[in-house]
């Protein structure tokens, strides 16, 4: 059959009437396939449109790693701002949105790759499209090249812990100090396979090595730099993905809360927001994982010329500070997973705190969130887009709440 594109969907996907589902295409496009059940299949491009471009990586076509290399950067930029807005008018609402903040290719400073023993020896790469199958990517254009230097230390974890039944998860991250690769879903730890990976780990020059949570190997601190500190997170703890992208987080949160002498920082992590405003203000951190707040109070404690930084392990979910809190604090930043932060919201749409510095990693909710905020007596002021998962659907934002005169 063959369709035009309307749109598309959140997973990247062009979306037909119908609807038919279309991998790869853009909207206005002509494309026929064979459909089955509501996916086109095999699509051929009849009709391309200006923004196609051709792939820069040649693993494009069966990696699922990039599900958008074939639009152009401009068109991306404009679809992922188009994202937020309708996310938005969901709710009934509409805001400024800045100009998309995009990261370079091969700037990804973290990544989860899969590792897999085959009978010929390892397959180390990204799943397939909706697969399980382990596509090796060598010419990899979204990894850093530091991650691409990891690559035979990766390969060789897999031919010693790996299984023929399934993949290890293999998370990789680029510090100064070397590697920090944490796996799992390997073999059982025992001392034969313990020695074996830290000599590993010496051979390849790796800082950290983890086996399902474990510290097996830690030849130097795998540090990351937060504002004038330098934190050394456990094992798999969340880090943005890019520099450039954390860069531009950071100088939105830092003007949203321009001016505020005592802040607290919601979903803290590790620092990422806290340890650089801490240059100019006292900041209260709160986070749910202990082990993230004390490389976060660590890193505060090893560094010269910061504010005040104190911590609270709290699971803001079934505890949100409450209003009286709340009010303590000239502004709030808050950070939540995916989920957005309902009950945490409820609180703060009923405080009286000056400023809100709201980061997202998922539109809808952030609308949704938006809304009670708003509903309460905040004005939303602007939106920065930030892109740095390039070539994919996800786009990451910072806004700025104000609280409107009474």
């Amino acid at each position: 059959m063959q369709v035009t594109i309307e749109r598309l969907g959140h997973r990247g996907d062009g979306i037909a009437p119908g609807p038919v589902f279309v991998p790869g295409a853009l909207p206005g496009e002509v494309v026929e396939g064979v459909l089955e059940g509501d996916t086109l299949q095999a699509p051929k491009i009849v009709t391309p449109v200006a923004d196609r471009v051709r792939p820069p990586c040649r693993h494009a076509k069966a990696c699922g790693g990039c599900a958008l290399q074939h639009a152009s950067d401009g068109f991306l930029a404009e679809w992922k701002a188009e994202v937020i807005r309708l996310a938005l008018a969901g709710q009934g609402l509409e805001a400024p949105i800045r100009p998309v903040l995009t990261s370079p290719p091969r700037s990804r400073r973290r990544a989860t790759l899969a590792g897999k023993r085959t009978k010929g020896g390892v397959i180390l790469g990204f799943h397939g499209r909706a697969s399980d199958t382990v596509v090796a990517v060598p010419d990899c254009q979204l990894l850093h090249p530091d991650l691409m230097a990891a690559f035979p230390a990766m390969e060789e974890i897999t031919a010693l812990g790996g299984s023929r039944k399934g993949a290890l998860a293999l998370g990789v991250t680029s510090t100064p100090n070397g590697p920090d690769i944490a796996v799992t879903g390997g073999k059982p730890l025992d001392a034969t396979l313990r020695m074996e990976l830290g000599q590993l780990a010496d051979r390849h020059h790796l800082a950290r090595l983890a086996w399902d949570g474990e510290v097996v190997a830690l030849a130097r601190p795998p540090v990351q730099r937060m504002g004038r500190a330098e934190v050394a997170p456990p094992p798999g703890a969340f880090l943005q993905a890019t520099p450039d992208g954390e860069a531009a987080l950071v100088s939105a949160v830092t003007e949203s809360v321009s001016g505020a002498r005592k802040l607290v920082d919601l979903f803290s992590g590790c620092g990422t927001f806290a340890l650089p405003l801490a240059a100019r203000a006292e900041v209260h951190a709160v986070e749910s994982g202990p082990g993230m707040l004390q490389a976060l109070d660590a890193g505060w404690r090893g560094a010269e010329g910061l504010h005040r930084v104190t911590t609270e392990t709290r699971d803001l979910f079934r505890r949100p500070l409450m209003v009286d809190e709340l009010n303590r604090f000239d502004a709030v930043v808050i950070d939540p997973p995916r989920a957005g932060a309902e009950a945490q919201t409820a609180q703060l749409a009923a405080s009286r705190v000056p400023v809100i510095a709201a980061v997202s990693c998922n539109s809808v909710t952030f609308a949704r969130d938006a809304r009670a905020l708003i509903q309460g007596g905040y004005r939303l002021e602007w939106v920065q887009p930030v892109d740095q998962f390039r070539w994919s659907p996800h786009v990451e934002l910072v806004a700025r709440f104000g609280r409107a005169p009474a």
